[in-house]
């Protein structure tokens, strides 16, 4: 979880895009790494395997304020989306702030996706992580294909939503991005919880810095 250096005064937050291979999760970080300022941003590393990258860097952001007087930097990190770097997908997640989830919105990528997403709620069950107690954000990329999937089919794969057994949380809370959308409701007598999500194009930069700056403010209140 995050560490602090109280020599910078920073608290050091650790953002994983998680996800299929080829479904964007590079381009994402690649967007990021180009639009912010060089001087708040560490070096990017590129780990290449035979078919990915696997990439980080860290920046600190100068619109997000202070906390207790500590800066915030964050360190982004992609895992390798082939099922046989599962090992690596694993030591990545160690330590995790929050995730973002890059769904692959082509049809055909639909079983990928699932795959993946299991894959996640696997590996971090396996630290002892509760997805559905951490920053969380779903992001389903590549929405200008011709060949994407409706958003209603892509929730209802991936992010159908959780039970909420706490009767203090039972209330029906608006999706802030979504007009008529809901984060907490009511479904069949069940109420559920649904991880934000965001529509992008990673490549053009649609949609990216809403995803990082969502789970970027949802980090923050976990610290505050």
């Amino acid at each position: 979880m995050s560490m602090i250096n109280y020599a910078s005064r920073e608290i050091n937050c650790k953002l994983v895009y998680y996800g299929p291979g080829l479904g964007g999760k590079t381009t994402n970080l690649e967007h990021v790494y180009q639009k912010v300022a060089p001087d708040t941003r560490g070096k990017m590393v590129s780990l290449a395997t035979e078919t990915e990258r696997t990439l980080f860097f860290d920046f600190l952001p100068v619109d997000l304020g202070t906390i207790r007087g500590f800066k915030t930097r964050f360190h982004l990190y992609t895992v390798p989306g082939q099922v046989y770097y599962n090992a690596s997908r694993k030591l990545i997640l160690k330590g995790v702030d929050g995730v973002v989830f890059v769904a692959d919105s082509q049809l055909e990528r639909t079983e990928a996706n699932i795959e993946s997403m299991q894959n996640l709620y696997d590996n971090m069950a396996e630290y002892g992580y509760d997805l559905t107690k951490i920053p969380f954000v779903v992001q389903y990329n590549k929405r200008d294909l011709p060949n994407a999937a409706p958003i209603t089919e892509l929730q209802s794969q991936l992010n159908p939503g959780w039970p909420i057994e706490d009767k203090t949380r039972q209330k029906v809370t608006p999706d802030p991005w979504h007009e008529g959308d809901f984060l907490i409701e009511e479904v069949d007598g069940m109420w559920i919880e649904r991880a934000p999500y965001f529509e992008s194009v990673a490549v053009t930069g649609e949609g990216v810095f809403d995803t990082l700056r969502a789970l970027a403010k949802t980090v923050l209140k976990t610290l505050s």
